[in-house]
C-alpha cells in the first residue's frame, strides 16, 4: 500500500476526540492523518486503536497531538477545538486544511480555546 493510499480523515458524527498521526512510509515520505471517533474516552484510545494497523501495513506511525471535533451531519459543519493532555495541542490550522478537503461541502471552522 501507497502513503497516498491512506485516508486523510476518519472522522464520526457528533463530538468526540480526534488525533492528527504522523505516517512515514520505507521511503521516508511522510502525510500526516487524522482520526477521531465517538467510542474514544481519551485521545490514546484512538491512538491505540489506529497506529497498531498502520504499522502492519508498513507505515511508521507517531500521533503528535490531539483536540476535539464537533461534526454536524444535518447542518454540514465541522468545528475543531481543544488539546490532548496526554499529546499536546494538534496544529489545527493543518486539521481544518485535511477536512476542507474531505468535506468540501460542510463549513469547517477551528478555536484553539476550549479542552
Amino acid at each position: 500500500m501507497s502513503i497516498s493510499d491512506v485516508t486523510d480523515v476518519e472522522i464520526d458524527d457528533g463530538v468526540f476526540k480526534y488525533v492528527q498521526i504522523r505516517i512515514t512510509d520505507g521511503k521516508g515520505q511522510q502525510k500526516i492523518i487524522i482520526r477521531g471517533n465517538v467510542r474514544a474516552e481519551f485521545h490514546a484510545d484512538i491512538s491505540d486503536e489506529v497506529t497498531p494497523g498502520l504499522k502492519t501495513l508498513g507505515f511508521e506511525a507517531e500521533t503528535i497531538g490531539g483536540g476535539r471535533i464537533n461534526r454536524e451531519w444535518l447542518n454540514q459543519s465541522i468545528f475543531i477545538y481543544g488539546y490532548s493532555i496526554g499529546f499536546g495541542k494538534a496544529d489545527h490550522k493543518i486539521t481544518v486544511d485535511l477536512v476542507k478537503k474531505c468535506y468540501p461541502d460542510y463549513e469547517v471552522t477551528m478555536s484553539d480555546e476550549g479542552y
